[in-house]
This record gives structure tokens, C-alpha cells and sequence, in this order.
């Protein structure tokens, strides 16, 4: 592995990449991921896409209406890397932290750090001090820039340490007053295509922080594989969708595709699905990207024609189970595009869309990916054998200084941590997470699998399946389940869903726990934290605690065995 000479005078990144020989294997087979040797994407998504399409084009809305252009949006991202470099001496290489809600300034000032050399951490506004404490001591950023509206646990993470600015606020020391203040003509670094750009913390669903590390042609990738081979963007098309722009699938949807293809997003800051929905319908969005979970609720609320006025529908962040893409279909005419990412891969690699859906399978390796299913010898599968996913491509994990590179990457290949099989057909078929297959009176039994099945009972809003320890059979199925309002969780309504679940999947797959809880823990991209419920049962049985460092999950409201 020989890297490009390196734009960064503060070598940070460079020097924390993971050593040469824990790399997975990176391919560039299609013609649009030759990327020259100097590339700093922040002139390809905005200044030459003002050249190719135009000053005046719509590239950001918001649900008030307000729209920004591609000129107005090149001149604020140009002010700010002025802000950057001149007023607090940020050089090539130094981090700089952003924290904040989905907004315009959010995106001007992610582009201005990369047009200013500098690598960009995106990081939401819901994170505790301590979870900020965290990734700073992780990534020794100079300058943090936050929404005036979530300061206050920026500034007990950063102390005096660590310099930060506000936008949005009434000050003369706030970013948009500086910006003011700033010509608008700046020129970008000429950083190298393999200079890291993006410091992402994975999304947490083992609650133990982890940094990607991702090159400028990392960021321009996905973009040139799943956007451009199964989305297909035009100019005219409209994005919007519900994750936040601090991980990876959220940045991808809202920001890198529509500029890369001169089309246009609507950011929310904070919205319901419903919500969601309806400022999509409001603004002609065309292309959507959410969780399942969101498709479930705007069709339990009778809304599914928001959803018709769609051209493209994209579901990721969780399992999308057949039944759920049935409903879509049949309610709206969307055929939802099934797909599976990682932050370590930055967006999604296995997909399919139109003609090629096969509802219940997530899809095949996009353009420019490779996949295959590992066994528990790290040998390849046969057809129909559920194993590790594993995955090759443009782009790939880098951990920042971690010893978990060793746990996600083997003999070159990236392992998700999920199991999948692939069928007769080449279609990848989603099975379980790797740690969230249950095993009980020796049948496995897929726990996605009966979270589907749960979630067909009118009443339920929402449930996760985790394993519990049990004398006789090892273990069993535990179901976390939220009803909906005015239901009560009684031991009626816990046998009517175990024989509702008994009904439509087979029987010995039945939860034979449901414990009836308010609401369930999400990390803040909307996913299932399944290891937090595992935590829970593990303290009350006294058994082996996963590894992490999150509390609980705090008791249930009714719990029923």
C-alpha cells in the first residue's frame, strides 16, 4: 500500500490510520472511480457543480420554504473556510468538529472544512458532554462549530481547550456574522484523493464508540456506485429523508448525491414520520431515504398517499421484512429499495431497485462492490448457508487507532457483523446480526425474524427480540414491545400477540417472555439498540454483561412472563 504525498500539515489522520497489513482489500473496477491523485471533494460536489449546473439551481430547502442555491451555498461553504483558516489558523489536516441539527449552515460548514484541507466530524446535537468528551479525546479537534441551540454540552466537553463558534446566534463572534464579514472567494486546498477528510463515529448499536476514517475519493464512491447505478438522480430531483447529516447514510442521501448529481434536499432539523412525510409531499420530494420503522408508522396513520407522489423510496438503517415492503407496495405503488451500509463503508453497498427487487432480500452487491457469505471458518458458503457478510469494494474500514480494525476485517475482506445467506439466485437474504441470533432447545431462531412477525399486530408501534437465559432451553425469546396508546399490556393482550406470532411464523419461534415497555432505546440515527436490552436482562440474571458502556435500559413500565 503507497499512499499520494499528503496536503495536511497536521499529519493526525495519516499517522492514526490503521497499519498497512490490517487494510481490507480495496477494488476501483468501474470507470468512474478513477480519481485523480489530487481530489478535495468539496470542489467537486460544489464548485464544479456551480460550473456544470449552475449558480442559480435549487440545491437546499427547508420546511419553512426557504431555499438556498448552489451560488449562495459556494459562497457561504467559501466563507466559512475563510472563517476557518483566517480567524482561527485551522491548517490542512486539523479536525474540526461541527454539531448541529440538519440545516443549511450544517452543510456550508461541512464543505467549508474540506475546502479548507481540514477533516470534518459530524457530530449530532442530542450527544451528551461526556459522549463529546469522548470523541474529542478520540480526535483532538482544533475548532468545534455548534448550533447556538446546543452550546451548552459543547462547552463542558470542550472546556478551555478547545476553541468553538456558534451560528445562528445574536453575537458578533457567531459564524454567520463572521461569514458576513468574508469575501466568498476562496482557493481549496489541492489535497491528495487519499488525505482522510471524514472522521465518522459509527452509529453504536454495541455501545462502543468507534472512528472511521475516510478519504476524499471515499466520499465521491458511494455516490459514484449506489447513487448513480440504482437511484439514477437528475437535476431535478428532490431528496429529503430522516437521518441525521452526522452519520454516514444521512450525509450520502442529503448531501453528497443531490450535489454530485446537481439536484436538490429538504433538511429537517426534527420531524415525526408523519412529519416527514408530509414536508416531503410539501416540498415534491422524489426520492425519500428512512428506516422501516418510519414506513410502518405514516401507514398505521393512514398516510400512505404522502408516499405515492415518490419516485424512489429507499429503506436502510434496519431490516426491512417482507411483510413491511408488502404493505408499501400495495398501499402506495412504491417499491421500496432495500439496502445495507455501514459507517465503516460509508453508505450502502448491497441493493436493488425496479425491476430487480425481490421482496425479502436486501438485494445484490451495487456496481462496484463485491460480496460473498464467510462460514465460521472464514470459508466461503454455498448457496442457502446463513454466514458473515463480507464485502470488497472502493471504499472500506479504517478505524482511528482501534484494535476492533482486526475484528471487522479478515484476509481483506470487510465483515459486517451480519448474517446473510445468498440464494440460488445470487440475492442476499438478511438473517439476524450476528450477536442477535437466538439459540434455544438447539433451533436458531432469527430474531429480526419474529420482530417482523410482532410488528403485523395492529396494536403494536413498535418491539425488539433479544435472547434470555434460561435453565432448560439456554435460552429463549424475549420481546420488548410498545403498544400503541390506550392498549393495556396485560397477560390477555401478551397471549393474544404470542399466538398472533404462533399464527404467522413457526410456533417454537414464539416470544415466550413479552415484556411490555413506554418506548424503546435508539441511538440517534433512529436505530434499534438491541444491546442495551440485552444489558438489561443480563444485570437481572446475573449473567455476562456485553461490552459497553451505556446504561441499561431503564425498567418497563408492565412486564409480563
Amino acid at each position: 500500500m503507497t499512499l499520494s504525498t499528503s496536503a495536511h500539515i497536521d499529519t493526525f489522520t495519516r499517522d492514526h490510520l490503521p497499519s498497512a497489513e490490517s487494510w481490507p482489500i480495496f477494488e476501483f473496477t468501474l470507470p468512474e472511480l478513477q480519481y485523480p491523485d489530487r481530489l478535495n471533494a468539496a470542489t467537486v460536489l460544489i464548485d464544479d457543480a456551480v460550473a456544470t449546473f449552475g449558480a442559480d439551481r435549487p440545491a437546499l430547502h427547508t420546511p419553512d420554504g426557504a431555499t438556498w442555491s448552489y451560488g449562495q451555498l459556494l459562497t457561504h461553504a467559501n466563507q466559512v473556510a475563510q472563517v476557518l483558516t483566517e480567524d482561527f489558523g485551522v491548517v490542512p489536516g486539523n479536525r474540526v468538529l461541527l454539531r448541529g441539527p440538519n440545516n443549511p449552515w450544517i452543510v456550508a460548514a461541512w464543505l467549508g472544512v474540506l475546502k479548507a484541507g481540514a477533516v470534518v466530524l459530524t457530530t449530532m446535537p442530542m450527544l451528551r458532554s461526556a459522549e463529546i468528551t469522548t470523541l474529542i479525546e478520540l480526535t483532538k479537534p482544533s475548532v468545534a462549530i455548534t448550533d447556538h441551540r446546543f452550546v451548552e454540552d459543547l462547552r463542558v466537553a470542550a472546556g478551555e481547550a478547545l476553541p468553538f463558534m456558534t451560528y445562528g446566534a445574536d453575537d458578533d463572534g457567531d459564524l454567520i456574522a463572521r461569514c458576513a464579514g468574508k469575501s466568498g472567494t476562496f482557493a481549496n486546498v489541492a489535497t491528495a484523493a487519499d488525505d482522510v477528510a471524514l472522521l465518522g463515529p459509527t452509529s453504536g448499536t454495541t455501545g462502543a464508540p468507534k472512528v472511521t476514517m475516510h478519504f476524499h475519493r471515499d466520499i465521491l464512491a458511494n455516490a459514484d456506485t449506489f447513487a448513480r447505478h440504482l437511484l439514477k438522480p437528475t437535476p431535478g430531483d428532490v431528496f429529503a429523508g430522516s437521518p441525521p447529516l452526522a452519520f454516514t447514510f444521512g450525509l450520502g442521501g442529503l448531501v453528497v448525491f443531490p450535489l454530485r448529481f446537481g439536484a436538490s434536499a429538504l433538511l429537517t432539523e426534527r420531524a415525526t414520520p408523519l412529519e416527514l412525510a408530509e414536508a416531503a409531499a410539501a416540498a415534491n420530494a422524489s426520492i425519500l431515504f428512512t428506516a422501516p420503522t418510519a414506513y410502518r408508522a405514516i401507514l398505521k396513520e393512514g398516510r400512505g398517499e404522502l408516499l405515492s407522489r415518490l419516485r424512489i423510496a429507499v429503506s436502510a438503517g434496519e431490516h426491512l421484512p417482507k411483510e413491511t415492503w408488502q404493505h408499501i407496495f400495495e398501499q402506495t405503488g412504491l417499491k421500496l429499495v432495500n439496502g445495507i451500509g455501514a459507517t465503516e463503508m460509508l453508505h450502502v453497498f448491497i441493493s436493488a431497485a425496479g425491476e430487480d427487487i425481490r421482496p425479502g432480500a436486501t438485494g445484490v452487491a451495487v456496481p462496484g462492490y463485491r460480496a460473498t457469505i464467510l462460514d465460521e471458518n472464514g470459508m466461503e458458503a454455498g448457496p442457502n448457508e446463513p454466514g458473515r457478510l463480507a464485502v470488497i469494494g472502493p471504499t472500506g474500514c479504517r478505524y482511528l487507532d482501534d484494535p476492533r480494525q482486526a475484528n471487522y476485517v479478515h484476509d481483506g475482506w470487510n465483515v459486517t457483523g451480519d448474517t446473510f445467506l445468498r440464494d440460488d439466485d445470487g440475492y442476499f437474504v438478511y438473517q439476524a446480526r450476528s450477536d442477535n441470533m437466538i439459540v434455544s432447545s438447539g433451533y436458531n431462531i432469527g430474531a429480526p425474524e419474529v420482530e417482523a412477525a410482532i410488528n403485523e399486530h395492529p396494536d403494536v408501534v413498535e418491539n425488539a427480540v433479544v435472547a434470555r437465559p434460561d435453565e432448560e432451553r439456554g435460552s429463549v425469546v424475549c420481546a420488548f414491545v410498545v403498544l400503541r396508546d390506550g392498549v393495556a399490556g396485560d397477560a390477555a393482550k401478551r397471549k393474544e400477540l404470542q399466538d398472533f406470532v404462533k399464527a404467522s411464523i413457526a410456533p417454537y419461534k414464539y416470544p415466550r417472555e413479552v415484556r411490555f415497555v413506554t418506548e424503546l432505546p435508539h441511538n440517534p440515527s433512529g436505530k434499534l439498540q438491541h444491546f442495551r436490552l440485552r444489558e438489561a436482562i443480563a444485570q437481572e440474571y446475573g449473567t455476562p454483561a456485553p461490552d459497553s458502556a451505556t446504561p441499561a435500559l431503564t425498567p418497563a413500565t408492565t412486564t409480563s412472563r
